[in-house]
């Protein structure tokens, strides 16, 4: 054990002591290695800035909240191991996860075995279902139409290529895309995927030259795939209209010109101008100081749902788990991206934010869209 993680044990034992009764766990999962380890760190200070926040106020139901975080690999063998040992070795009493889909796959049989609620906080290609699993990020019917459709009233786009990497997220997230480009008038001149772990796109790059679109989307996996690709496609020259649906803006910021131009989709951007916004970058700021990651769209969803689990345990009164189920999708979180509920078939309704990465890696926004549906994901789970 390292010495964070044994200061991180300390400090629970010793809030567990002040409250004098046993701990609330909540598992993290959390890709500390692999393609999600360029942003793990900003998710794990968000969620623990939530657990602190929470337990200074008294905890949930007299007792404190503890995190129990687990390294899944950013895959899905690592999340195996890592649902394993949350759910039947430390038997924490819920799980809040900022994963790659292969992740979340991997872990959904022993969600389901074990009987946890999960709370799934990134966004993903959409249709993920399970009766113990509520969502409370972004799916493609809010995430993909902004970008297609500022390409195409901006820059009168009308051929399109796509990249992705080979797997669920990826083909997913483009297939959504084609079919809505098409569904404009447009045309998909190209489709290309890359593995998971590649990092070479020599040869993507080559077939999109060839291919002259007037527009570039890429879906890849969130952290290294986003810093290769938008490097490689720096060092060629490519200069046409570029959307990523996955890179996120601490990413984003450490890419700094690499980055600059990219047009992103977000239900999360730093410079959004509410008080919850402030106080929660605030709060950051106090809390890690110099050593504070930047909050993002993979960050702050994981901070939202600590606060959406807590408030399901009050509102249920205990932490049965068929209980905190039945109380999620009714229970409102207002945090930094406003009011969120996730009451639309286990997701829920987001305002998203189109922006565009400037050259210090910082996003302007040029417009929102409130309350945009996550349509038809899970009608099994229809209120």
């Amino acid at each position: 054990m390292n010495i964070r993680n044994t200061m991180l044990c300390i400090s629970f034992s010793l809030a567990a002591s002040a409250y004098g009764a046993d701990p609330i766990k909540i598992g993290i999962p959390v890709g500390l290695s692999g393609a999600n380890s360029v942003i793990a760190p900003s998710v794990v200070q968000a969620s623990q800035l939530a657990v602190d926040e929470i337990n200074s106020r008294g905890g949930v139901l007299g007792r404190p909240l503890q995190l129990e975080i687990a390294d899944d690999g950013s895959g899905a063998q690592g999340a195996q191991r890592a649902y394993d040992s949350l759910v039947f070795q430390k038997k924490v009493d819920g799980i809040v996860a900022m994963e790659t889909t292969a992740a979340r796959n991997a872990g959904l049989p022993i969600i389901n075995r074990g009987k946890v609620p999960l709370i799934y906080t990134s966004f993903y290609e959409g249709h993920s279902c399970s009766p113990w699993m509520y969502i409370n990020a972004w799916v493609p019917e809010q995430q993909v139409a902004p970008i297609v459709d500022h390409f195409v009233s901006e820059y009168n786009a009308k051929r399109f290529f796509l990249i992705g990497n080979d797997y669920a997220f990826g083909r997913g997230m483009l297939k959504f895309t084609r079919d809505y480009v098409e569904s404009k008038g447009g045309t998909v001149v190209g489709e290309v995927y890359l593995p998971i772990d590649g990092s070479d796109w020599t040869a993507v790059i080559s077939q999109l030259r060839s291919a002259n679109p007037d527009a570039l989307i890429s879906s890849t996996s969130g952290g290294a795939p986003n810093v290769t690709l938008a490097r490689q496609l720096r060092a060629a020259g490519i200069s046409i209209p570029y959307g990523n649906y996955a890179v996120d803006e601490s990413t984003a910021k450490s890419m700094r010109e690499d980055a600059e131009g990219i047009y992103i989709v977000a239900s999360y951007i730093s410079s959004i101008d509410s008080p919850a916004n402030k106080a929660f970058l605030q709060s950051i700021k106090n809390k890690y100081g110099n050593s504070a990651e930047i909050p993002n769209e993979l960050s702050v969803p994981q901070y939202d749902a600590i606060y959406a689990y807590a408030a399901a345990i009050k509102k249920a009164g205990s932490t049965e788990p068929k209980a905190v189920i039945e109380a999620l999708g009714k229970v409102t979180v207002d945090g930094p991206r406003g009011s969120i509920i996730m009451n639309k078939q286990r997701h829920a309704s987001l305002t998203m934010y189109l922006g565009q990465v400037s050259r210090d890696g910082s996003v302007k926004i040029i417009r929102s869209f409130a309350d945009v549906s996550p349509g038809e994901q899970c009608p099994q789970f229809s209120n």
